[in-house]
């Protein structure tokens, strides 16, 4: 592969700036990847990974030791999965401090880059923040993704039909999801092997070196539930009972889940819904493979595209950008809500194959304040407009809206 979709936003926006890219992800969704590429394109530069001995052994003893030198050109440095380090953030600091004029640094991690906000060790002002997420449709047909205002028209200007190939494209996202290895593999075998494998190590060893959490075989148990939960409301309860276990235990499992990026949580969307809930979340997982059940898996889909459009939007600096869902007490639902610099953006309802408006749009549309609705199918050919008293509904295929998307 050639490129990622944050290859030129790092270039660009971190190292164009002076300051260092920081990029977080799911495990094994690109990150080395992506910074074998960048490293590719310097004259000189230096990949240094936790888990090795000899980077370890540096880091502890002088963390400037690991900085290529380059006279005459700048190298870059990278530092996967440093955030395992004991006070790496003070280090870091400290490294950029000292040579970050002469210097381009990469830190990557698949555990979320919290950095300080407050004190003396804060590296505000030293970074650019990316959220590296699997491949997505447009990522697999174009690699360049588009800002807010392109998507948009391109979602609701249908120029044509999708081609043969963006349709195969979709189809084997769907079947063997987004991550690089088992969707380039195409092999059933391949992904449940690979699936298997990834599952044990963000939880035997990134949730191991992350929490210290001692009920590993529980926290396996969590994950083996939440499949079969995608979509719906996310009970903590009902988790606890089947876990057999404290409310607040599963709470700090599910956090610790989030911090991993194995799922992600949507909350309902409050302002101006009348009778709206007001806490309970909707989870989906990174990896959609996973979901076995066809609808809850398309659901899934949709929510890791339309995530990784808002992250990217707001990383690169479009807009604030967020999703979330809608529902009120009377159990009327929208999927999807994106929010531009808090106000609804655009509405989008997930249909594996219903042609005709969900009743929800009736109810929601005014109330959001959006005059369009997107109803995106599974079914492929479709492109139609509805209205929806004064307000309008496109129903549309996937295949064709999100190869608009990231």
């Amino acid at each position: 592969m050639e490129s990622r979709y944050l290859t030129s936003s790092i270039e660009q926006i971190a190292f164009g700036a002076g300051k260092m890219a920081f990029v977080s992800g799911p495990r094994q969704s690109g990150k080395t990847t992506l910074a074998r590429l960048l490293l590719a394109s310097r004259p000189k530069g230096r990949y240094a990974n936790w888990d090795d001995i000899e980077t370890r052994r540096l880091w502890v003893k002088d963390p400037k030791l690991l900085a290529p030198v380059a006279p005459g050109s700048r190298p870059l440095l990278v530092l996967d999965e440093i955030h395992k380090a004991r006070l790496w953030k003070r280090s870091v600091k400290g490294l950029w401090d000292v040579l970050g004029a002469n210097l381009d640094v990469l830190v990557t991690g698949s555990a979320r880059l919290n950095v300080y906000r407050k004190g003396s060790d804060s590296l505000m002002g030293r970074y650019f923040h990316f959220r590296l997420h699997p491949f997505t449709l447009r990522e697999i047909l174009h690699t360049v993704p588009l800002t807010p205002d392109e998507a948009m028209n391109g979602i609701l200007t249908r120029s044509q039909n999708a081609a043969l190939h963006e349709r195969k494209a979709f189809q084997a996202l769907l079947r063997f999801g987004g991550f690089p290895e088992p969707f380039l593999a195409a092999s059933d075998k391949r992904a449940k092997l690979w699936r298997r494998n990834r599952i044990d190590q963000v939880i035997r060893e990134d949730l191991r070196d992350l929490s210290r959490l001692p009920e590993l075989s529980s926290v396996e148990m969590l994950s083996a539930l939440l499949p079969e939960r995608v979509g719906s409301l996310l009970s903590v309860a009902s988790l606890q009972r089947d876990l057999e276990v404290a409310h607040n235990t599963v709470s700090r499992w599910l956090g610790w889940l989030r911090e991993l990026y194995y799922i992600f949580e949507l909350k309902p969307w409050q302002r101006r819904i009348t009778r709206s809930l007001r806490k309970e979340g909707k989870a989906y997982l990174f990896d959609w493979g996973e979901v076995p059940e066809p609808g809850a898996r398309f659901e899934n889909l949709i929510a890791c595209h339309l995530l990784k459009a808002v992250d990217w939007w707001t990383d690169t600096g479009e807009g604030d950008f967020a999703l979330y869902y809608a529902r009120d007490k009377e159990k009327r639902e929208i999927d999807f809500v994106i929010v531009k610099d808090r106000k609804p953006w655009l509405a989008v309802e997930s249909k594996l194959s219903d042609t005709v408006p969900s009743p929800a749009w009736k109810t929601f549309l005014p109330q959001l304040g959006c005059k369009i609705g997107l109803q995106i199918i599974a079914t492929p050919g479709h492109w139609t407009w509805h209205n929806v008293g004064a307000n309008r509904v496109l129903i549309a295929s996937a295949d064709e809206v999100l190869a608009h998307l990231v």
